[in-house]
C-alpha cells in the first residue's frame, strides 16, 4: 500500500504560480510511476502530467505543455508539480495518484493508477 498526502493548493490569481507536492508512504515510492490529474467543478477528472518511477519520463496533457513541470525526489517520497500562468480552466482538485505497473509508456487513464491522495484544492482568479 502507498498513502499519498497532497499540500499547496491555494488561492493565486491568473498568471500566478503555484507548487503542489505529494508525500508518498508505505510501498517504495521509488518503484511507482506517479500521475498528477485535476477536477474542476462539474468536470471529470483529467490527466494533467506523470512521471516515470527514476525520472526518466514525463507526459503532459497538452494544455498545460509549457507552464506546468512534473518532477520528483525519490530521497524525499515526494512528487511535485510546478504549476506557472496559471489560467482560471486550471482550477480544480489536484490529486495525486501512483500506479505499480511501471513497464510500457506512461498512462493518462485513472483506472491504470492504484492509489490516490485526497485532493488539494486550486482555485484561479481571474
Amino acid at each position: 500500500q502507498v498513502q499519498l498526502v497532497e499540500s499547496g493548493g491555494g488561492l493565486v490569481q491568473a498568471g500566478g504560480s503555484l507548487r503542489l507536492s505529494c508525500t508518498a508512504s508505505g510501498r517504495t515510492f521509488s518503484t511507482t510511476n506517479m500521475a498528477w490529474f485535476r477536477q474542476g467543478p462539474g468536470k471529470e477528472r483529467e490527466f494533467v502530467a506523470a512521471i516515470r518511477w527514476n525520472g526518466g519520463a514525463t507526459l503532459y496533457v497538452d494544455s498545460v505543455k509549457g507552464r506546468f513541470t512534473i518532477s520528483r525526489d525519490n530521497a524525499k517520497n515526494t512528487v511535485y508539480l510546478q504549476m506557472n500562468t496559471l489560467k482560471p480552466e486550471d482550477a480544480g482538485d489536484y490529486y495525486c495518484a501512483g500506479s505499480i505497473i511501471i513497464v510500457g509508456p506512461l498512462s493518462t487513464r485513472p483506472e491504470r493508477y492504484n492509489y490516490w491522495g485526497q485532493g488539494t484544492q486550486v482555485t484561479v482568479s481571474s
